[in-house]
């Protein structure tokens, strides 16, 4: 097994040199950094050439998350850090609960600031993981890893395809074995590393680009966003409490103070945009919203 794995991973893309990098330690300054930014722009295409299979995913979670489903992100090392990440990032963005998008890592949370040896070598402990967090048929598996190999990865997806449960393979290989495991495959080709075998570099900025897309694109088509605008936001500190306020002078016409004052009485920018628009109380329009399933569009009857 051992052997299997190491010619494995010698015949990854991602473990190759980097033929523009070999003289690193001897560039300048400069010419050095030019060299990470020239493999940096690679990784742009390498993720836009995935689009067609992100909007899959795209429209598949959110089915899914409609009827009820979660979003899980499980991974090790970068990968999953850059999930964990994701998901940390999905309540205060979109107001979201931080049950409905989940990060998993390799080791648990303390592999998120200390490496966690051999955590992810073991199938088994993927779907122990998510077991343990209760994870059910109606949710979806985000799976990620540079390498498109990493067993732990591998033994949740495998779990969660017997669950039922939708699965999504995000590698950054050709032809993977997570790719291969799960119903959707989104493999952005970032080729070998400034720094060989260093997946936190072009892997790792590909990774972020497409969960900023999967994420993103989740919570426009489930009602959280208007136009550009972060109407499910949380207003936990002053500069989002002014932000939230432009919002709703920007979708109402009202200016910022008589926003700011609107925002204090209904509570939420949805709410907010809700009366201004309908000229409606707090209460009749909390009701209106939750009868449109808190989608603001439907709730002014513009969808």
């Amino acid at each position: 097994m051992h052997d299997f794995e190491a010619v494995s991973l010698a015949a990854l893309a991602t473990e190759a040199r980097n033929p523009a990098s070999e003289r690193l330690d001897e560039l300048s300054t400069v010419e050095m950094l030019g060299v990470m930014h020239a493999g940096d722009r690679e990784v742009v295409d390498a993720v836009g050439a995935e689009i067609p299979h992100i909007a899959a995913a795209v429209d598949a979670v959110a089915e899914r998350i409609y009827n009820g489903g979660r979003l899980f992100y499980i991974g090790a090392g970068t990968s999953g850090r850059l999930g964990v990440l994701d998901a940390s990032e999905c309540p205060p963005t979109f107001g979201v609960s931080p049950d409905l998008v989940q990060g998993i890592m390799a080791g648990g949370d303390v592999a998120l600031r200390t490496s966690v040896e051999g955590a992810e070598d073991d199938p088994s402990l993927g779907a122990s993981a998510l077991k343990a967090a209760g994870f059910c048929a109606k949710d979806t598996l985000v799976g990620i890893a540079a390498s498109g190999r990493t067993p732990y990865v591998l033994g949740a997806i495998e779990y969660a395809r017997s669950l039922g449960a939708l699965t999504i393979g995000l590698s950054c290989v050709p032809n993977s074995a997570i790719g291969a495991a799960a119903e959707i495959a989104i493999s952005p080709v970032t080729g070998a590393e400034v720094l060989t075998g260093s997946t936190r570099l072009k892997a790792g900025t590909a990774t972020k680009l497409a969960l900023n897309m999967l994420s993103t694109g989740v919570m426009v088509k489930t009602g959280y966003v208007y136009g550009n605008l972060m109407v499910n936001m949380q207003t936990t500190n002053a500069k989002l409490v002014d932000r939230a306020a432009r919002i709703v002078a920007a979708i109402t016409g009202l200016d910022r103070e008589s926003a700011g004052r609107l925002l204090d009485e209904g509570g939420s920018v949805k709410v907010a945009v809700v009366m201004a628009r309908l000229g409606l109380s707090r209460a009749a329009a909390e009701s209106r919203l939750s009868t449109d399933g808190g989608n603001l569009r439907k709730a002014l009857g513009e969808s």
